[in-house]
């Protein structure tokens, strides 16, 4: 046997050796200078501590025999869990990687025979190199199998929100799926446009991260639903993202205080969906609100109880005679004239009190489609206090 390869068994069994102080000085430095590492929970540090120790053994095993393809980097990743990804980011890893090559550089000098220094730090470099790349494939595969649960988690999160599901877990399943929970939500419902495929709903989630902020995407059959979250104007987001979803009527529900209350959103949106055929002159993009009359006359309860409340109520409670003024008006065609001949009234007077129920109600007698609304209102109200 030759004094070389001698020299370099020595070398090797020296490594061997000089494990303990390496894993040693990699944790301290992990502990003195690695601000994230720190601020791990106390498993996780213990998963990276792990991850460390197994990368500097595998190292040393690949060190006794060079000319093979460096082997156990893989294992090294495979010490921790697969949700250790989701707490280290691939940077996070790869600092981790550039501490563990600098231990072993400074150590060179103690741990290497005479002579062997350089050898050693030149292995280091290019091991440190197989491990970056196995981080990476690591942290794709890791992107892929979370990208796939994802996926189906926000698909039964989007299904619980149809559903009206507000169970607890419901915050902590979308903050898992990176919602932010800044701002307000609002749930948009429509017609997916055909052949939505998989790539096509990624395209769908970004553009509409870039309106709203967060953003749920939901295919329930030929329906699309969109959450969406945010401190920017939520309806005017809806508006932008109207190309994303297919032919016919696209319907946005109030706008509520967070992701928890989105269900009442969507209820809104579903049935105002569902009667948007009713009113074929309605606003692309529109509100749920906006359909209350068409949802009544598809049994929808909370609209008429909405109508009620909102118009029927405060004009019964009003003084000067304004619900009868309405009534009057809407009973004679919509006319002024006649209406304060019934009154027998003026019919300044009669514009007067019609302006009066504009602002007590919000919705214009005097305005084509706003009458229609008061109209019903007015019917449903009577129906009420006969019931």
């Amino acid at each position: 046997m030759s004094t070389s390869t001698v020299s370099r068994d020595e070398n090797v069994q020296r490594v061997r050796e000089g494990l303990g102080l390496l894993t040693a000085a990699a944790m301290r430095r992990l502990d003195e200078e690695v601000v994230w590492y720190r601020q791990l929970p106390a498993e996780d540090r213990s998963y990276v501590a792990l991850v460390a120790q197994t990368g500097i053994n595998a190292f040393a095993t690949w060190f006794a025999d060079p000319k093979q393809t460096p082997h156990g980097v893989g294992e090294m990743f495979a010490a921790a869990p697969p949700e250790l990804t989701r707490s280290i980011s691939l940077q996070h890893t790869l600092q981790l990687v550039r501490l563990m090559v600098d231990v072993v550089e400074s150590h060179s000098d103690q741990i290497a025979s005479p002579g062997y220094e350089r050898e050693l730090r030149e292995a280091v470099l290019r091991y440190s190199r197989e491990v970056a790349f196995s981080a990476a494939e690591v942290y794709a595969r890791a992107a892929e199998v979370r990208g796939a649960w994802d996926a189906r988690l926000e698909a039964l999160v989007v299904d619980a929100i149809v559903r009206g599901d507000t169970d607890d877990a419901l915050r902590s399943r979308v903050s898992a799926l990176g919602w932010s929970g800044r701002g307000q939500a609002l749930v948009v419902v429509g017609e997916a446009t055909s052949g939505l495929d998989d790539v096509g709903t990624a395209d769908l989630r970004r553009a509409a991260r870039r309106a709203a902020g967060d953003t749920l995407v939901g295919i329930h059959g030929d329906r699309l639903v969109l959450v969406l979250g945010g401190e920017n104007d939520l309806q005017a987001a809806a508006g932008s993202l109207l190309g994303r979803f297919g032919p016919g009527p696209v319907v946005f529900g109030p706008v509520v205080a967070s992701i928890t209350e989105t269900p009442a959103s969507a209820r809104a949106a579903l049935a105002g969906l569902a009667a948007a055929p009713a009113w074929p002159q309605a606003p692309r993009p529109v509100p749920a609100d906006d359909l209350l009359p068409e949802r009544v006359l598809t049994g929808d309860r909370t609209a008429r109880r909405i109508l009620v409340a909102q118009a029927y109520r405060p004009l019964q409670e009003a003084t000067g005679s304004v619900l009868d003024t309405l009534s009057a008006y809407l009973g004679t065609g919509r006319s002024l004239e006649a209406a304060a001949r019934r009154l027998y009234v003026h019919p300044n007077t009669v514009r007067y009190r019609l302006r009066k129920v504009s602002e007590i109600t919000g919705w214009d007698p005097l305005d084509a489609r706003e009458s229609f609304v008061l109209q019903i209102a007015l019917a449903l109200g009577q129906v009420d206090v006969e019931d």
